[in-house]
């Protein structure tokens, strides 16, 4: 049966959240009949679901329930995969030499009007991909290319929708430089701001993040009219979804398994990443005998612990699989690190350092691989450190670091865990 399109539903940052995905994997599978069904980025990374899966997941479900896609800061390799990349559209995403990397916009029917959908990413988020992963890539100014976009292909459509990786404050100032937008799907902001809000003509409005919930648009009258809901509890998953349903199952059985008592102060609390992450910086400075450490606190997720720590509880916190490694000051700030803390601070957010403040005479420090590659140039990058305790198994990554924080693991059972 052909599908009569009368309205746009999207989601956003879903970050591989499978673990009660029931409701909406329902909800999108019955929405596919009468909806454009796109995504605002983000839809890889962020569990255990992940990190176990490597993306097989969620291909399956962008395959067989969505129609467009907008890249992401997470997951960005993903986009460039088979089946995913002719999903995919962005204007402002090119490579050097200027090339798009992706359909710029795709027209389609939706309520009667010829609709042209688009996406893009801000600078911002583009410059957070690990520098390893967008080499060759680059990004322009949101505006303009939306412009450029409007220009090309204003004799194709009747109405314009964005798809946005850029924060909802973002999008409020997009909507008043690009007035020609009917509608933007906000995304890549962890907010509870969610609208809609009018900005002149255009509406701006954001789903619910982590799979909780979505946004859609419509057309009424000359205008559109735009909603933000959560996924409908209780759902029940068509037939059609029972292998994939399965293949879900499968990960949480091995999500499940425990790995030890969480200890005091942690447990049956939601977890305080900021607490956690001084104590792991605190341990690192001192059983790795290294000059300096320097963590972003949105290396962890914040997440509920039970009175048990399961492994999947330990993916949420730490759902990236950052490595440590010993990495050099960049040159500008070799003679000031506090500098270089500030500098930092505005890119990625809170710090935790050890010692505190860094003394002046450091010039390297141990960091995670994505802060060595992406902010301090791969400088000095050099192994991963094992620890200074007698007899003690290297912790090179980051979530044994957690793991071993948070709880202590039995006798028969190594340390590092399962990578």
């Amino acid at each position: 049966m052909s599908r009569r399109l009368r309205q746009i539903t999207a989601t956003t940052d879903v970050h591989s959240a499978f673990g009660s995905s029931a409701p909406m994997l329902a909800h999108l599978h019955a929405a596919r009949a009468h909806s454009l069904v796109v995504d605002c980025g983000d839809f890889f990374e962020g569990s255990g679901y992940y990190r176990i899966g490597q993306g097989r997941i969620e291909r399956e479900v962008l395959t067989g329930l969505y129609d467009l896609l907008a890249p992401g800061n997470h997951g960005w390799p993903h986009h460039f995969e088979p089946g995913l990349r002719e999903m995919t559209v962005c204007a402002n995403a090119a490579d050097d030499t200027g090339k798009p990397l992706f359909d710029r916009v795709r027209v389609t029917l939706v309520g009667g009007r010829r609709v042209a959908v688009t996406a893009v990413i801000s600078p911002r988020a583009f410059r957070s991909i690990p520098v390893g992963q967008r080499v060759g890539h680059r990004v322009t100014d949101p505006v303009q290319a939306l412009r450029e976009v409007l220009l090309e292909h204003h004799h194709r459509a009747d109405a314009w929708v964005v798809l946005s990786h850029s924060g909802f404050a973002e999008d409020l100032k997009l909507a008043a430089a690009c007035p020609f937008a009917d509608v933007i799907f906000s995304g890549h902001c962890h907010a509870d701001a969610c609208g809609p809000v009018r900005v002149g003509d255009t509406l701006v409005v954001k789903g619910r993040e982590l799979g909780v919930g979505y946004a859609t648009a419509e057309p009424v009258g000359n205008g559109w009219a735009a909603r933000s809901a959560c996924f409908p509890s209780g759902s029940r998953l068509p037939d059609e979804l029972s292998l994939l349903a399965e293949k879900i199952d499968h990960v949480g059985r091995t999500l499940a398994a425990r790995l030890g008592p969480v200890h005091e102060p942690y447990r049956n609390a939601e977890l305080d990443r900021h607490r956690l992450l001084r104590e792991i910086t605190d341990r690192l400075h001192t059983e790795c005998c290294t000059d300096g450490v320097i963590l972003n606190e949105t290396a962890l997720r914040p997440a509920p612990l039970g009175d048990q720590l399961t492994l999947s509880d330990l993916l949420a916190i730490e759902p990236f699989d950052n490595q440590l490694v010993h990495a050099r000051l960049p040159g500008a700030y070799a003679a000031d690190p506090h500098a270089f803390v500030t500098h930092l601070a505005r890119q990625v957010g809170p710090l935790s350092i050890a010692p505190r403040p860094l003394p002046k005479e450091v010039r390297s420090v141990l960091t995670t691989d994505y802060l060595a590659d992406t902010y301090l140039s791969g400088s000095g990058r050099t192994q991963t450190p094992g620890t200074a305790r007698p007899g003690g198994t290297p912790r090179a990554g980051l979530g044994q670091a957690v793991r071993r924080a948070l709880t202590t693991p039995p006798p028969d059972e190594p340390e590092e865990g399962v990578r």
